[in-house]
């Protein structure tokens, strides 16, 4: 009882600082992603094609999430894009104080774009609010077809799953319709993206779903959420 009682408040407290950071979020302009995955899913090899086909025409940040050590946020600054590490010890997540603690230290101002990348945890992350946009989920498709109802939380509350490693698929085992049906059936909603950061396969129709999702959060209009639903992406 008491546990439940201290989670509940552990997140309400959550709750109120990551509408702060929305707000903040909002008035600098910046679009929000909260990336997630299990680790080794591919998130910072996303991040970096997605960043290479995106940085001209967008000014973009990243904030990372590990729990030891500054290499993904080296791998990020060396595409030329301010980059922040938080380190979280023995802490498998995010969380809308350590976000809003990491503005202290890393200017958002003038960003177009923000990407948050979470630590690599397949269930812990999705509970909580960091005050983003949009949650999207890097999933490598070795880790099997039957996962998304094995672990369907962080399937069940992103906007797009990334299919990432599909270069591997002629090497496996793995059912790739099997693997899309049993993401849709979590989460019918979902935009799916299979992918390949290894031959450059998808990730044009993921960055342009992208840049339609930024476009309708600016623009605040319908037209705009409508190209975002037809631009790309798998159900």
């Amino acid at each position: 009882m008491h546990r439940v009682e201290v989670e509940k408040n552990t997140l309400e407290a959550n709750g109120r600082i990551a509408a702060e950071n929305r707000a903040l979020f909002k008035r600098l302009g910046a679009f929000v992603v909260n990336v997630m995955s299990a680790p080794g899913a591919g998130k910072t090899s996303v991040l970096e094609q997605t960043i290479k086909l995106m940085k001209e025409n967008h000014k973009i940040g990243v904030i990372e999430g590990d729990l030891h050590t500054t290499i993904d946020a080296d791998r990020i600054s060396a595409l030329g894009v301010d980059s922040y590490q938080i380190t979280t010890g023995t802490v498998c997540h995010l969380d809308a104080r350590m976000i809003r603690s990491g503005l202290q230290g890393f200017n958002v101002e003038g960003l177009d774009l923000l990407f948050i990348e979470n630590v690599g945890n397949l269930v812990r992350p999705v509970e909580f609010d960091l005050g983003e946009d949009s949650r999207v989920m890097v999933f490598s498709v070795v880790e099997g077809a039957d996962k998304p109802r094995k672990y369907p939380v962080m399937f069940h509350e992103v906007e797009a799953v990334l299919l990432n490693k599909i270069d591997l698929v002629p090497y496996s085992e793995i059912d790739l319709p099997k693997l899309m049906s049993n993401v849709l059936d979590v989460n019918p909603e979902a935009r799916i993206f299979p992918v390949s950061c290894r031959t450059g396969a998808g990730l044009g129709r993921w960055t342009k779903w992208l840049e339609a999702r930024i476009h309708s959060r600016a623009s605040g209009g319908a037209r705009a959420r409508s190209a975002a639903c037809s631009a790309g992406g798998e159900r």
